[in-house]
């Protein structure tokens, strides 16, 4: 186990900036997560901590090891990859025991701590069957196994569950959190998934563009998103934004819009962007179909989505359309077509500076 630094790491393909400026640091048995859009850099951030991309410029340290031009073999890390990458002619209990095979550890000790990673799986059932008579779920805890088995300092994690489905995903990244947290081995973990950020992390580094442009605990990544960018990538459904200016308790948009925000939201001098998230838009009924659309705080229900215990409720308002987040014993009056009115829970609102996108705060 070990602490992981980026400092000052850059990437380029030729003249084509990857990475910029990443400064990083993972404490001694953390979980972090970098998340963020396909070609953000993430990928190419986690192979360079592999060896498998060789660093542009900066350092990249293991506990207190330069590891920045080591071999991917002298790091002392375990990755685990999208495509699981098993041996098909090999058993489950060859595969996860074949990383001791390079360390010419005796097959005896091998098959007794294949057995025991297996437990701790729920593979034991399987471990004389082959990889093709396995589940997509099965499989993957396989690449975990077989990476757990070298008791690395890092373990390094390229989207692992993208290729399970909605189920599978969920109880695998269940196992994957329990798992780590009982080793206790430094992990850092791609994915473009915000759920699976939110879900896995300890720490949460979003990315965009080459750059960090956010990273601290999930629920303060979530509560007081730095930019625009991070308030609408992180969350579902994404959070509102509308231009416009906010006096007196009141937020109007250039299109007309008026909607009643607290007092806690100081004057601003100038136009801004507002968002608040779904969850904090209250919808309340305010007419029928028949009803013509009036202008400031009311809309027209568009589209409601049914989620179990809650709906997602589209209203398009003047100017845009708002979505709003609400509990199945609330949604009497809010059929499709109906005007209700709007407004925002004190606390839920996020000024962003119209030009830049960065958060402004009160």
């Amino acid at each position: 186990m070990a602490t992981v630094t980026f400092t000052d790491v850059t990437k380029s393909f030729g003249s084509a900036g990857i990475v910029h400026d990443f400064n990083l640091e993972m404490p001694d048995g953390s979980f972090t997560v970098l998340v963020g859009p396909s070609g953000c850099g993430k990928s190419t951030s986690l192979r360079m901590l592999a060896g498998l991309e060789p660093v542009t410029s900066g350092t990249i340290r293991i506990g207190d090891r330069d590891v920045t031009k080591l071999e991917p073999k002298d790091r002392d890390i375990a990755m685990v990859f999208q495509n699981y990458a098993l041996y098909p002619h090999l058993t489950v209990e060859q595969n996860i025991a074949f990383p001791l095979r390079a360390q010419k550890v005796a097959k005896k000790e091998a098959r007794e701590r294949a057995g025991l990673v297996a437990e701790t799986l729920g593979l034991t059932g399987a471990l004389s069957r082959k990889p093709k008579d396995l589940s997509g779920g099965q499989q993957q805890r396989v690449a975990i196994g077989r990476a757990i088995i070298r008791e690395p300092a890092v373990f390094l994690f390229d989207e692992p569950l993208s290729n399970l489905d909605a189920k599978l995903r969920v109880e695998t990244r269940t196992e994957l959190l329990r798992i780590q947290r009982r080793l206790g081995i430094t992990s850092l973990y791609v994915t473009h998934d915000q759920e699976e950020a939110m879900t896995l992390s300890d720490r949460m580094v979003v990315m965009n563009g080459g750059q960090i442009v956010q990273q601290g605990a999930p629920l303060e990544v979530y509560t007081k998103p730095a930019s625009t960018f991070v308030a609408t990538f992180v969350g579902s459904p994404k959070m509102n934004l509308v231009d416009g200016v906010v006096a007196d308790g009141l937020f109007r948009s250039t299109d007309g819009l008026v909607l009643p925000i607290g007092s806690a939201v100081p004057r601003q001098p100038e136009r801004v962007t507002v968002g608040f998230r779904p969850e904090h838009l209250v919808v309340t009924s305010a007419g029928r179909d028949d009803v013509a659309l009036p202008p400031g705080s009311t809309g027209r229900v568009a589209l409601i989505e049914h989620l179990g215990p809650r709906a997602i409720v589209a209203v398009e308002a003047p100017g845009c359309t708002l979505v709003s987040v609400v509990d199945i014993a609330q949604l009497d009056g809010l059929d499709e077509g109906a005007v209700v009115s709007m407004s925002v829970r004190d606390g839920g609102v996020h000024v962003f500076d119209k030009t830049t996108g960065a958060r402004i705060e009160s």
